[in-house]
């Protein structure tokens, strides 16, 4: 393992920051600033839009007001994919890394996250797959991971959300990515008794150590630098 990248863990971060501090941290491995970064983070509640469904928002299907009353926020960003769910409970880990130095292949860069996700799970005794031409990692016919990215310059941001115990009943105001004929779970429901997400991070940081051949060194937020602007500073 030749590289050695910075493990930041955010806690539980409003998604807009972090969001800013993605793009902070992709101008810094893009710029040879500093080495690549993994961030994992617990986002409070809130619906993101991908590409996949700009000028469209059918798969959202509560109005303002019921989301209003559920404290569920709602951002469109720049990743592909249509529109998911981010809440407590999930373990979401933002990799931005070089793709430049692993073959500059989009796709085998998303196979990896499932691979890294699939053998998180398989640490809890939990058997997960591919389900294509569909990006994510399934249990049966219910997804509990999704994975959006976007890549410039050859430069990774987003990334996964790898569902552990978080409220299942947000879903219900959205299609999960567009996906109507298949269902949501999580591993907690998988598993059939209570499971945290801080006993979930060392095995996903191993299988994403793995995949992406990193090793990743754990660092301070401060690490990056002052605050991004767009983050609020």
């Amino acid at each position: 393992m030749n590289r050695t990248g910075w493990l930041i863990d955010l806690g539980r971060m409003e998604y807009a920051e972090a969001w800013a501090w993605q793009r902070h941290a992709a101008h810094g491995v893009r710029t040879g600033r500093h080495p690549e970064v993994l961030f994992l983070v617990e986002h409070p509640p809130v619906y993101t839009v991908g590409r996949g469904a700009r000028g469209s928002l059918e798969n959202l299907l509560w109005d303002e007001a019921t989301r209003r009353a559920a404290g569920i926020g709602l951002f469109e960003v720049d990743r592909g994919g249509d529109i998911t769910y981010h809440g407590p409970g999930q373990l979401v880990a933002y990799p931005i890394v070089d793709l430049k130095t692993r073959g500059r292949d989009l796709h085998r860069y998303l196979r990896s996250l499932e691979e890294a996700i699939i053998r998180a799970l398989a640490a809890f005794g939990v058997t997960a797959q591919r389900l294509p031409p569909h990006t994510g990692v399934w249990v049966e016919e219910e997804k509990v991971a999704a994975i959006g990215v976007k890549a410039s310059h050859w430069v990774t941001q987003h990334g996964l959300a790898l569902n552990v115990c978080p409220n299942l009943a947000h879903f219900a105001g959205i299609i999960p990515c567009g996906i109507r004929d298949r269902g949501v779970t999580s591993l907690e429901r998988l598993l059939g008794r209570p499971v945290s997400v801080e006993v979930v991070k060392p095995h996903l940081v191993a299988a994403l150590e793995a995949v992406l051949e990193t090793h990743w060194e754990t660092q301070a937020l401060d690490v990056l630098g002052p605050r991004p602007v767009e983050a609020g500073a």
